[in-house]
């Protein structure tokens, strides 16, 4: 009997694209439920009743929670094919740090400066900027932060590459002046199916981001 997978998701969500794009990676066929988030479903509430946030897989009946870990769990389960995280253990252990850097600073800062304006805004920006360039430096001239391999790091990190366009309009300025090696990198894993029919339009994006921007500060 052929698996039963189920993708709780929303469509602007980084996090519901990862796990997208580590499907993808596997050739995993799976049922996208797109969640209204401000009418959750019961099945949401039901299979992640701790943060109820999308994404949440459903593997045969059962749910698995929290971008990256679905994404090493996917990694693991469909493992005939496209290895995300490699089999050395080092190694292993610094791509779970650097995906870790993305989820605790490239967020955290993003959010902080969608939020905010005038000083708080710039010094967030320069925060962002400063974090890239840590990433930047981590992949080194390598085509990926895999190696010659598209990998876990890269699959974390890739969701936030149609943000930019947004981060860029919000803070006027360019990230491809500051890291054009990340940029590159950015329109290389644009090239791989998998990432580019999984993430949103960048300016459909910034329209939701901005629209949401203008009802936040309307209350």
């Amino acid at each position: 009997m052929a698996d039963e997978v189920i993708l709780l998701d929303f469509w602007v969500s980084p996090f519901a694209t990862r796990v997208k794009i580590a499907l993808a990676e596997k050739g995993v066929e799976y049922e996208s439920r797109e969640e209204d988030q401000s009418n959750k479903s019961p099945l949401l509430l039901k299979m992640n009743p701790v943060h109820k946030q999308v994404p949440v897989l459903i593997h045969n009946g059962k749910p698995v929670c929290e971008s990256l870990i679905i994404v090493q769990y996917i990694d693991e389960v469909w493992n005939h094919k496209s290895p995300l995280l490699p089999c050395d253990p080092h190694q292993r252990a610094q791509a779970r740090f650097w995906a870790d850097f993305v989820d605790k600073k490239i967020c955290s800062v993003s959010k902080l400066m969608w939020s905010s304006t005038g000083e708080a805004q710039e010094a967030a920006k320069n925060d962002l900027i400063g974090c890239l360039k840590l990433l930047e430096g981590e992949l080194g001239d390598e085509p990926y932060f895999g190696g010659d391999t598209f990998g876990f790091v890269d699959v974390a990190l890739i969701p936030f590459y149609n943000a930019f366009y947004t981060i860029e309009q919000l803070g006027n300025f360019r990230i491809v002046a500051e890291c054009p090696k990340l940029v590159a990198w950015g329109h290389r894993c644009m090239e791989k199916e998998s990432v580019s029919k999984s993430l949103p339009d960048q300016h459909k994006l910034y329209d939701f981001l901005l629209g949401s921007k203008k009802k936040l500060e309307a209350k």
